[in-house]
C-alpha cells in the first residue's frame, strides 16, 4: 500500500501498524479522494452496516400482489421470446424508443400478446416500474439462455447412456472471433436417426489442442462421455482430420471406437 511519494510502498496500514504518527500528511495520502480505495471500501463497509439495505430485507417486504405482478411479467416476456426463438425470428429493431413505428419484434410482439389480456396489460411495459419491465436486452438475452440450456439438457436426456456421433465445424464470427459449433448425431427414442446442434463455443485458436479441450470441456458441462462416442465427422482441413495431430487422432487416442468419416457437407 502506498503511504508515500516517489512509489515507495508499505504495509503500514495492513500487516506491519502505522508508527509515523507525527507525519500526518502520510495518513491525507492514504485516504485519497473519493475514487480512493480506502473510501470506496468506508462506504462499502457504511452501507454493509445498514440493515434495511440488505437484500433480503428488500425481498421480505415486497408485498404478494407484486410477486404475482413479477411472476405474470416475467410469464408474458418468455412466452414472446419463446416464439421468437422457435420460429428463427431477430429481437432486436433499429429504432426501440417510444415514439418508434416498430420498435423491434420483442417488443411489438410483448404489445400485441398482452393488449387482449387485462391481466398482462395491467403490469408490462408502461404499466410495469420503470426499473423492473423485462425488456431490457440482457433480460432478453439472460431468457434466451435459459431456454438454451433446457434444450440441451432435453437433448442429453434424450440420448441417455446411448452412443452417439460428434460433428464439428469451425469458423470465424463478424469479430474475427474462431466459434467452433457442436453438432451430435444419435438415434432417438423413437428410432429415428437425429442430429442436434448443441452449441457454439469461442476457441483461443483453431488447433487440433485448442479443439479438443473445449470438447472436453462441453462434455464435462453436459455429463457426456467421450466414451460414448462412436463416430466423428469433420472437413478435410489439417487440423481436423490429421493423422498425428490432428483432432481425429486425439479424440480416437482416448477412444478407438470414435470412427473418422468425412463430413458429408464436403463431400462434393
Amino acid at each position: 500500500m502506498e503511504v508515500g511519494g516517489s512509489g515507495s510502498t508499505q504495509e503500514a496500514f495492513v500487516g506491519l501498524g502505522f508508527k509515523n504518527w507525527h507525519k500526518k500528511d502520510r495518513i491525507k495520502v492514504h485516504v485519497g479522494d473519493h475514487r480512493s480505495v480506502h473510501n470506496r471500501c468506508y462506504q462499502a463497509c457504511q452501507d454493509l452496516m445498514k440493515q434495511n439495505r440488505h437484500i433480503d430485507v428488500a425481498l421480505s417486504n415486497i408485498s404478494d400482489q407484486q410477486k404475482i405482478d413479477y411472476r405474470i411479467r416475467l410469464k408474458t416476456s418468455l412466452d414472446c421470446v419463446r416464439f421468437l426463438l422457435r420460429n428463427g425470428e431477430p429481437f432486436r429493431g433499429h429504432d426501440e424508443s417510444s415514439t418508434s413505428n416498430q420498435q423491434g419484434l420483442f417488443l411489438e410482439l410483448l404489445k400485441f400478446y398482452s393488449k387482449p389480456n387485462k391481466e398482462m396489460s395491467d403490469v408490462v411495459l408502461e404499466n410495469a416500474p420503470d426499473n423492473h419491465k423485462l425488456t431490457s436486452p440482457k433480460i432478453q438475452k439472460d431468457l434466451c439462455q435459459a431456454c438454451a440450456d433446457l434444450t440441451v439438457k432435453a437433448i442429453i436426456s434424450d440420448i441417455s447412456d446411448d452412443y452417439f456421433s460428434l460433428l464439428v465445424d469451425e469458423a470465424r464470427d463478424v469479430a474475427i472471433k474462431e466459434q467452433m459449433a457442436v453438432v451430435l448425431r444419435y438415434v432417438n427414442k423413437q428410432g429415428f436417426i437425429v442430429e442436434r446442434f448443441i452449441g457454439i463455443i469461442h476457441v483461443s485458436d483453431t488447433t487440433a489442442q485448442s479443439l479438443k479441450a473445449s470438447i472436453d470441456g462441453l462434455f464435462s458441462k453436459l455429463g457426456l462421455s467421450l466414451s460414448k462416442c462412436r463416430g466423428q465427422g469433420y472437413d478435410g482441413a489439417s487440423n481436423m482430420r490429421g493423422e498425428f495431430k490432428g483432432l481425429k487422432s486425439l479424440i480416437l487416442a482416448d477412444n478407438t471406437s470414435a470412427f473418422y468419416i468425412h463430413c458429408f457437407a464436403h463431400q462434393l
